[in-house]
């Protein structure tokens, strides 16, 4: 199979379960003991990207992580502005009273939109890779291209053009790393470039300021520069934030760097997650 070919939707694991949120049908998985901690992935990815943080931390934390709306084996079209809409729907379904996030690129958007309309909730945040944050559309995603790409040449083509990418990159040599991001971009849908939203809603802004939970903002040190750029002021901006930049890694360090992004995230999470494993 070729890095970027079309792949059939694996199995349902042994792992795999549901929820139905505002009629759309979301995979998550729910595993380890401890504080909850949940896990949201970037755009084209889906849960299989944290396996290696799975592995590492599950003796420790509870780990929650869902496929986004419209991505992985989940239901719908990708609608980043209904990302933290989703968190809380799942936080309600599994009765998490507190809860720590990771989100990843992407993601970074969804975890800061539920914590600011659920602070009280949250007990910790680690941002990884972050787009900008000002509302806007994320400027290292050429959507409207990849939406002409998908209808002029159709989802293979793009999955190629995206494989190639800077931001899918990867450093290490590691095959099952490399296959891993392989696959998940080879089962991408594609829903949003199918059918794109039309006019595009902008994520809404978020008041940094009013954030107070602990925040690790991560970095690999061969992202792209703007989002080192945004990585470094996020963290400014934040009211308890803390900047970490991974060695060797680009835009996908839990892959790239997995014993030391997992171990970042370990003596971080320690520090500040209560000890609650409801």
């Amino acid at each position: 199979m070729s890095a970027c070919a079309s792949v059939p939707a694996p199995p349902t694991h042994a792992a795999d379960r549901f929820v139905v949120v505002n009629g759309t049908r979301l995979r998550y998985r729910d595993e380890g003991r401890g504080p909850a901690v949940l896990l949201v992935h970037g755009w084209t990815l889906d849960l299989e990207m944290w396996d290696p943080q799975v592995k590492s931390l599950r003796d420790t934390f509870r780990l929650i992580r869902l496929d986004r709306r419209g991505q992985g084996l989940s239901e719908g079209i990708p609608a980043p502005q209904r990302d933290s809409e989703d968190l809380r729907a799942l936080c309600r379904h599994l009765r998490l009273s507190r809860v720590a996030l990771l989100g990843m690129s992407q993601g970074a958007r969804a975890v800061l939109g539920f914590a600011a309309t659920a602070f009280a909730q949250v007990d910790a945040l680690i941002l990884d890779g972050p787009p900008p944050l000002d509302g806007e559309p994320d400027p290292d995603l050429p959507l409207e291209r990849y939406v002409t790409v998908v209808r002029t040449r159709g989802i293979d083509a793009f999955r190629q053009e995206w494989a190639r990418d800077a931001l899918m990159q990867l450093r290490t040599q590691n095959a099952e790393a490399r296959a891993l991001l392989a696959a998940m971009i080879g089962r991408y849908p594609g829903n949003d470039l199918t059918h794109p939203p039309s006019p595009a809603e902008p994520a809404p802004g978020i008041r940094l300021k009013s954030l107070t939970a602990p925040t690790l903002v991560l970095s690999g040190a061969y992202d792209l520069a703007s989002r080192r750029r945004a990585a470094r002021q996020l963290a400014a901006r934040l009211s308890d934030a803390a900047l970490s930049v991974i060695p060797g890694a680009g835009h996908l360090p839990n892959l790239d760097r997995p014993e030391a992004y997992s171990e970042l995230c370990r003596q971080f999470l320690a520090r500040h997650c209560a000890r609650d494993t409801s």
